[in-house]
C-alpha cells in the first residue's frame, strides 16, 4: 500500500491511541471543478511520488517525523456524485480530527475541499489563512445557481463565520478574469490580496513579512493551490495560469511560515490526467513536505509551550 512519505497507515479510530500529532489525509474529490476534472486522482499520485521524500529539510534541518508523530490516515470519505453530501462527509471527518487534536496536512482534490475543512477547524472561532493561488476563489456563484465550486470556497467560509477575512492573505493572484466582483467583495470584507505583479516588484521576503504581520500569532490555516506555480513547472492542474511562481519561490514562501501558529494546511488541484509523467505531483508533494516541516515546528512549539 503506498502511503504519504512511506508513513505508517492508521485508521482514524487508531490514530488517537497512537498519539498521532499530524495526520496526512487525502480528499479524492473534484465535484467542484468548473471545466477540467481529474483532481480526484491527485491524492493517489501524490502518494506514489512521495516515496522519494526523505526526512530532513535542507535549509533549516527540521525532521518533521522526529519532531512529531506523523501518520497517513487514508482518505476522507466523499460522495463523487453528490457535492453537498461530500461537503458534510468531509466536515464530519475533520471534526473528528479536531476532537482528537490531530493537525491535518491534506492533499486534494479540488479547492472546494478547503471549505468543509475550514468549517471544522474554524467552528469554535474563525481562523486566519495564508492562501497561495492564481485565483481568489472568492466568487459568489457559477452558472447561475452553483454556490459550492472550487471558485467559491473562501467566500462561503467567510460568510459562514469560519474564516476571518481581516486575517486572510491571498498571494500570487493573476490571470484573465470573468469580472472583478470577487476582488471587490473580498476587499470589502478586509481580505488582503497580493497580486503576482506586486509579489515580483516587492520580492518574496517583503510579501511574506506582511503576510506574517496580518495573521499574527492567532490560529492560522495554509492553503496552497498548485496553480500558483507557473505551468512550466506544474502543468498538471485544471486551471493553469502563465506568469506564476517558480518552484524555488514557492519553497521560499512556505519556509517563511515557520514560527506562525499554524493549525493545518492543504495542497490542492494536482490533476494527474494533465501530467501523467508525475512531474506536477512531484512538485506538489515536495511542497507538502515543506508545509509538513512548518506544521511540525508549530505543533512541537504548541505542545512544548510552558504552562503558567
Amino acid at each position: 500500500m503506498p502511503t504519504f512519505m512511506r508513513l505508517p497507515h492508521l485508521e482514524l479510530e487508531d490514530a488517537l491511541a497512537a498519539e498521532t500529532d499530524i495526520g496526512l489525509v487525502g480528499v479524492p474529490f473534484d465535484g467542484g471543478t468548473s471545466n477540467r476534472p481529474g483532481t480526484r486522482h491527485g491524492p493517489r499520485q501524490l502518494r506514489d511520488l512521495s516515496t522519494m521524500i526523505r526526512t530532513t529539510h535542507p535549509r533549516n534541518g527540521i525532521n518533521p517525523f522526529a519532531l512529531c508523530n506523523c501518520a497517513d490516515l487514508g482518505d476522507a470519505p466523499v460522495n463523487p456524485i453528490d457535492v453537498m453530501a461530500s461537503l458534510d462527509l468531509i466536515t464530519g471527518y475533520y471534526e473528528k480530527l479536531v476532537a482528537k487534536k490531530i493537525m491535518p496536512m491534506t492533499a486534494g482534490g479540488d479547492h472546494l475541499i478547503s471549505f468543509p475543512i475550514l468549517r471544522a477547524l474554524g467552528a469554535a472561532e474563525p481562523v486566519g489563512m495564508i492562501h497561495f493561488d492564481a485565483h481568489t476563489d472568492m466568487n459568489d456563484v457559477y452558472f447561475g445557481n452553483s454556490y459550492y465550486t472550487h471558485g467559491t470556497p473562501f467566500r462561503r467560509a467567510i460568510e459562514g463565520g469560519f474564516l476571518d477575512p481581516k486575517r486572510t492573505v491571498q498571494i500570487g493572484i493573476r490571470g484573465i478574469k470573468y469580472d472583478v466582483s470577487d476582488f471587490g467583495w473580498a476587499l470589502e470584507q478586509g481580505v488582503r490580496i497580493i497580486e503576482i505583479d506586486e509579489c515580483f516588484e516587492r520580492g518574496i521576503e517583503s510579501v511574506m513579512e506582511e503576510a506574517r504581520d496580518i495573521v499574527g500569532q492567532k490560529p492560522t490555516y495554509v492553503s496552497f493551490d498548485i496553480d500558483c506555480i507557473d505551468p512550466a513547472f506544474a502543468p498538471g492542474t485544471g486551471t493553469p495560469e502563465i506568469g506564476g511562481f517558480t518552484t524555488y519561490q514557492a519553497q521560499q514562501m512556505v519556509r517563511a511560515l515557520e514560527g506562525l501558529n499554524l493549525i493545518g494546511a492543504d495542497l490542492v488541484e494536482v490533476s494527474p490526467p494533465f501530467d501523467q509523467s508525475g512531474g506536477t505531483a512531484w512538485v506538489g508533494v515536495s511542497i507538502m513536505f515543506e508545509l509538513l516541516c512548518v506544521l511540525a515546528h508549530a505543533r512541537h512549539t504548541q505542545t512544548n509551550e510552558p504552562t503558567s
